[in-house]
C-alpha cells in the first residue's frame, strides 16, 4: 500500500473514532513512515525534523489567544455583543430572523476581509467569536452553519482573489511552481483559471446554508460560566482596546510577524492599565491554554508532512495513478485531484501542498495535452481541495478554536466533516469540469 494514503487513512480513522488529533497525526506518520520503508528510527527522525516547521506559527497562535483575553478584559468584542444581544431581544418579541443574516453576513465579510482587505488569516476568530457565542447560543443558531461560513471566507478569497494571501497563493506559489515545471504561463489569467472551482465553494456554501438551515440547541449555562456576558467597559477601555488592535495589525502587516504584533497589543493594555499588572500573567496564561490545542496540532501536522516528503511516496501515488489512466483526459484529472485531496488533507495547508504536486503534475498534463491554463486550474484545485476538511488544517482549526471555548463545538464531526462534505466535494465536481472546458 502507498504510505502516503495509509498514513492519511489512520489519521482519519483515528480522528472519526474521536482520538485525538494530535494522537491520531503522530500515530498516521509513523505508520505511513514505516510503511513508506523509512523504519521507526528514520520516521521517528523525519517526524522530528518537521516538528520546527510549526513552532513558529504555534507561538503566534498563543500570543494571540493571549491578545484575545486582553481584548474580551477590555469590553470591546463585549460591547458589539451587547449591541447585538439588544438586537435579540427585540427579535424574541417581533419573530424576525433579520439578526441571523446579519450575524452570518459579518462573520463572512471578516472572514473575507481577513484574507485581502487585512490579511490576518484567524486572528479576529478568538478576537470575535467566542464573545459573540451567547448571541449565537440564544439564537440558537447551528455551529456547524457557523464553521463552514468562516471556513468559506478563510479559503475561497485566496483560491480566487490575487490579492493578499491571494496573491501569494496564485501568483508567488501556483503559477511560480507551474513555471519552474517547465510550462509557459505567460499568458495565464490566474483568476480565470480558478473562477469555476470558486463557484463550487459558492455552491457549498449555499448547501451549507440548506443542511444548518434548522435551529440548535446549547447548553446556554456553559456559555455564560466559560464566556464572560456581562464585562464592564467604558469609553476609554474601548478606545484603548482599538489602539491596541491597531498597532497589533499594523506591526502584524509591517514585520509579517503575528508574534511581534500580538506581543505589543498586549503590552498597550498592560501599559494602559486595562490589564493591572498583577493579572498579567493570570491572563497571559489563560489566552495561551485557550489556543494550546490549534498549537500542537500545528506543529504535529509539521511532523507528518516532513514524514509524507521522506518517504518520497507522493511521486509512486502520482505513478499508480497515470498508470490507470492511460489517454482519458476526464479519468486523468479526477485521480489528480484525488492524489491532491488525499496529500492536501495529511499536510493540512494547500500552500504547501502546491510545491509538492506541481512538479510531478504539470509534465503529467503537457504530456496528456492539457492547455496551461487547466494545468493551472488543475494543479490549483489539487492543492486547495483538501484545506477545507483536514483535521490540521488552520482553515478549520480556526473555527473551532473560536466555536469550542465552552467545550460544546467537536473539531472532527462539528467543523471538518461539515466542511468536508460541503466545499471538498463540490470543488472535486467544479474542478473537474473547469480542467475539461478550459
Amino acid at each position: 500500500m502507498n504510505a502516503v494514503i495509509a498514513a492519511v487513512g489512520i489519521m482519519l480513522i483515528l480522528s472519526l473514532c474521536r482520538v485525538h488529533v494530535v494522537v491520531a497525526l503522530i500515530t498516521g506518520a509513523l505508520a505511513g513512515g514505516m510503511i513508506g520503508g523509512l523504519g521507526m528510527q528514520g520516521s521517528l527522525a523525519a517526524f522530528n525534523k518537521g516538528l520546527g516547521g510549526g513552532a513558529t506559527v504555534a507561538l503566534s497562535y498563543a500570543l494571540l489567544g493571549a491578545f484575545a483575553v486582553a481584548i474580551a478584559k477590555s469590553g470591546l468584542a463585549h460591547a458589539l455583543a451587547d449591541k447585538a444581544l439588544a438586537m435579540v431581544g427585540r427579535q424574541d418579541q417581533h419573530g424576525g430572523g433579520a439578526l441571523k443574516w446579519l450575524l452570518l453576513g459579518l462573520l463572512l465579510a471578516v472572514a473575507i476581509s481577513s484574507q485581502n482587505i487585512l490579511p490576518i488569516h484567524i486572528a479576529f476568530i478568538p478576537l470575535l467569536v467566542p464573545p459573540l457565542l451567547y448571541v449565537i447560543t440564544r439564537l440558537q443558531l447551528d455551529r456547524r452553519l457557523i464553521a463552514c461560513v468562516l471556513t468559506f471566507g478563510l479559503v475561497t478569497p485566496y483560491m480566487f482573489l490575487p490579492v493578499g494571501f491571494g496573491n501569494i497563493f496564485l501568483n508567488e506559489i501556483l503559477l511560480a511552481n507551474v513555471a519552474r515545471s517547465g510550462m509557459d504561463v505567460s499568458g495565464v489569467n490566474v483568476s480565470h483559471a480558478m473562477l469555476i472551482p470558486a463557484m463550487g465553494m459558492v455552491a457549498g456554501l449555499l448547501l451549507a446554508l440548506y443542511s444548518y438551515r434548522g435551529k440548535r440547541r446549547y447548553d446556554l449555562e456553559r456559555v455564560e460560566r466559560t464566556e464572560r456576558v456581562s464585562v464592564s467597559y467604558n469609553a476609554r477601555s474601548l478606545i484603548v482596546a482599538g489602539v491596541a488592535v491597531a498597532i497589533a495589525f499594523a506591526v502584524q502587516l509591517w514585520l509579517d510577524s503575528m508574534i511581534i504584533g500580538a506581543l505589543l497589543g498586549f503590552v498597550v493594555f498592560s501599559a494602559s492599565g486595562i490589564v493591572r499588572w498583577k493579572e498579567t500573567d493570570g491572563l497571559f496564561t489563560e489566552g495561551m491554554k485557550m489556543m494550546a490545542m490549534i498549537g500542537f496540532i500545528m506543529i504535529a501536522a509539521s511532523g507528518f508532512a516532513e514524514v509524507m516528503r521522506e518517504t518520497g511516496e507522493v511521486k509512486g501515488l502520482v505513478n499508480a495513478s497515470a498508470a490507470l489512466i492511460g489517454d482519458s483526459k476526464g479519468l486523468a484529472v479526477l485521480m489528480m485531484l484525488l492524489v491532491g485531496l488525499v496529500v492536501t488533507i495529511g499536510i493540512g495547508s494547500s500552500f504547501s501542498t502546491v510545491p509538492i504536486i506541481a512538479a510531478i503534475f504539470v509534465p503529467l498534463c503537457a504530456q496528456l495535452g492539457f492547455s496551461p491554463l487547466a494545468t493551472v486550474c488543475i494543479v490549483g484545485v489539487a492543492g486547495a481541495i483538501g484545506d477545507a476538511g483536514s483535521p490540521a488544517s488552520d482553515s478549520t482549526l480556526g473555527p473551532t478554536a473560536g466555536l469550542n471555548v465552552d467545550g460544546q463545538h467537536d473539531h472532527i464531526w462539528d467543523t471538518v466533516v461539515p466542511t468536508f462534505l460541503h466545499y471538498n466535494l463540490p470543488l472535486l465536481v467544479f474542478g473537474w469540469a473547469a480542467a475539461m472546458l478550459l
